[in-house]
């Protein structure tokens, strides 16, 4: 994570007591995430998780501190919020908005066991259940209407051909009557919390969730949890398939175009890199970031039909 924000000490009680929180002991810096910087908060009783929106407005703040509220009220697990004394979820200090939420405790892993898969599959099952609240975007940050900013930084390269060909490949698939729900979009394993008895998970960091296509959710979560470098390990596919299965039973045309959106959230993730780190916020060292995803993209949509159709007869 880059840190944006270095706060001191009086900086970080200034804040704090705006959120009633007193008696802070000691604070460090978390690693992880590339929008936000966040500090770990001791304090006598407990720990917090103090994050500064580097790139969010206020009015977006609020929107994803009323989700994490809204999801609080419909018993669903993740990072609950802390409110300030005026009753707002979020501060607003140095024109940068700010948030406090209880530290989830737990442990991250990168390889997860068939059980924490089928965890995973059910967390995402039970999200997907969840009644969309109305704010939601419609559309995802690096989804298939952001695409064409490639003609501003980079026409005609072959990244742009090879995004195109991909739109061709996923075309039909979009003009299909899929179900649509609140997803996450981002499930990677520094997205997942695994309680320390290993008998839960918690999903967390809801940055960019969307009202989008459920399957599309599966893909990406599929991208980030059962991706071995290159390649994607079919076992663990099966696994949070099960797991999801025990919530939400899938359509058929979903069944169908799982290979496709697999695909497609490959391809998202894969714009997003090149898209940031050779545009947005250039990056030497990260400019070829992208390259290991793409290989991955590139592996999926090469996969015989009877790979993912194989899923059909599991579920």
């Amino acid at each position: 994570m880059a840190n944006y924000t270095s706060l001191k000490k009086k900086e970080i009680e200034l804040i704090t007591n705006n959120f009633n929180l007193k008696e802070i002991n000691s604070y460090r810096i978390l690693e992880g995430g590339l929008e936000n910087t966040s500090y770990l908060i001791n304090t006598t009783y407990t720990r917090y998780v103090l994050t500064i929106c580097e790139q969010k407005t206020f009015k977006k703040a609020k929107e994803l501190a009323f989700l994490l509220k809204y999801l609080d009220a419909n018993k669903y697990r993740t990072s609950k919020i802390i409110k300030t004394k005026n009753n707002s979820p979020v501060f607003l200090f140095n024109k940068k908005p700010i948030m406090i939420k209880e530290y989830i405790e737990g442990k991250i892993e990168i390889d997860f066991s068939a059980r924490i898969l089928k965890l995973i599959g059910e967390q995402l099952g039970k999200l997907h259940k969840i009644e969309a609240p109305s704010f939601l975007p419609k559309k995802i940050n690096y989804g298939k209407e952001q695409f064409k900013k490639i003609k501003k930084y980079a026409k005609n390269s072959e990244f742009h051909f090879w995004l195109n060909k991909k739109l061709e490949y996923l075309k039909p698939y979009f003009s299909l009557k899929l179900p649509k729900s609140l997803i996450h979009s981002d499930v990677f394993h520094d997205n997942i919390i695994i309680s320390n008895d290993s008998k839960s998970v918690t999903i967390m960091d809801f940055e960019e969730s969307a009202y989008y296509y459920r399957i599309y959710d599966i893909g990406m979560t599929i991208i980030g949890v059962c991706k071995e470098r290159n390649t994607i390990n079919l076992s663990k596919v099966k696994n949070l398939l099960i797991g999801y299965n025990n919530q939400i039973n899938l359509l058929e045309n979903e069944l169908d175009s799982l290979k496709a959106f697999t695909v497609y959230a490959g391809t998202s993730m894969t714009f997003w890199r090149h898209y940031n780190f050779n545009y947005t916020k250039p990056n030497p060292q990260l400019s070829d970031h992208y390259l290991e995803l793409k290989k991955l993209t590139d592996y999926i949509e090469k996969l015989p039909e009877e790979t993912f159709n194989y899923f059909k007869t599991i579920l």
